[in-house]
């Protein structure tokens, strides 16, 4: 019998190349506690670190992602670990990588590698997908590098997460200000990257890994990658979506309409996103987030390895609807049905 555990992230990941990936406040333990919740009210046998959970409590719901947090699941009897962590190359979970346990999400190894925005960015424009123009910019050289683009332009941590630390550059004065500030406190690491500014509509596409679902009660099998549908972003600050910490995406984002949905545009970009999907070699959801130049081409700006996956399905939570959900909802699924799909994509990691 399947017993799943989620595991949430416990501390900051290691420094890869002098470069930080900055840690969710609370490591991802809410959008844990909210998938825990949700699967067990549909009778779906989750392993909790405490017998009886508080409902509003997330850390009662999810283990860390930690040796010790991992043990504890696995001596309550999971067999399946969620994993809505942040994962790198040595991740401790790949500890008991053997052909008893079952995985959901991606490969520790994939997301240290994709993590890297301006790796995978390279690797994208390699295979012909569309990907603004990009400048790394290091804390060494910044005061002695020429910047040529046209601003504004788009400042960027390289390891970064949804829009944390993502502010949109009006002139040169400003840039060097905020490369000077972002350096001194290091919560980025020993290097950013700029992008170019780009002034047409944003959307954010979740791309499925291939496998079977159930969808309008049917059972389908992709055998690529596969997108939910488009899902606009608009209220931006100061050109930048805002981060969903500060603002629940509810209310800046919305399925776009069924006549943008069958356009060309938002074909060609959902074949360049399964197409980067193919590319990473994903094995659980990832989001893409795209925007149109002012000729209303869209361009692939960043590829989320661990999209958020928060839910209503908690009494205090009802407005906490991810963008993954929102377009999940447009195919007819609700919060369990989105999980529950999630889940039948689950692998064994031989060790």
């Amino acid at each position: 019998m399947e017993k799943i555990a989620i595991l949430y992230q416990k501390e900051l990941p290691p420094m890869k190349n002098g470069i930080q990936k900055p840690m969710k406040p609370g490591g991802y333990s809410d959008s844990g506690a909210d998938i825990s919740y949700e699967l067990r009210l549909n009778n779906i046998e989750v392993i909790t670190p405490i017998k009886n959970p508080n409902i509003e409590v997330d850390t009662d719901w999810v283990f860390p992602d930690t040796k010790l947090g991992i043990q504890k699941a696995l001596n309550l009897g999971a067999n399946v670990f969620w994993l809505n962590t942040v994962l790198y190359k040595n991740h401790p979970i790949e500890n008991i990588f053997d052909d008893a346990i079952q995985l959901i999400g991606q490969t520790p190894e994939s997301v240290d590698i994709f993590d890297d925005k301006m790796y995978t960015n390279t690797l994208l424009k390699s295979n012909n997908i569309p990907i603004p123009e990009t400048t790394l910019i290091t804390k060494d050289g910044y005061k002695k590098q020429s910047i040529e683009f046209t601003f504004p332009i788009v400042l960027k941590p390289i390891r970064g997460r949804g829009s944390q630390g993502v502010v949109k550059i009006e002139n040169k004065n400003e840039l060097t200000e905020k490369l000077s500030n972002l350096f001194s406190k290091e919560n980025y690491g020993n290097a950013v990257y700029i992008e170019e500014y780009l002034t047409g509509q944003e959307i954010t596409i979740t791309v499925m890994p291939k496998g079977e679902y159930q969808i309008n009660n049917e059972k389908k099998y992709f055998e690529h990658p596969w997108c939910l549908p488009a899902v606009k972003r608009y209220n931006h600050q100061n050109g930048i979506a805002p981060y969903n910490g500060l603002v629940a995406v509810m209310e800046n984002s919305e399925i776009l309409s069924d006549l943008e949905l069958n356009s060309e545009e938002i074909r060609n970009v959902y074949s360049n996103c399964i197409k980067a999907a193919e590319v990473v070699g994903i094995k659980a959801p990832i989001r893409i987030d795209c925007r149109a130049n002012k000729k209303g081409k869209y361009f692939l700006f960043d590829l989320n390895m661990k999209p958020n996956m928060t839910g209503p399905s908690r009494p205090h939570r009802k407005n906490q609807d991810s963008l993954t959900l929102l377009a999940a909802r447009k195919i007819g699924w609700n919060y369990f049905d989105l999980l529950n799909n999630m889940g039948k994509q689950k692998w064994k990691a031989i060790r």
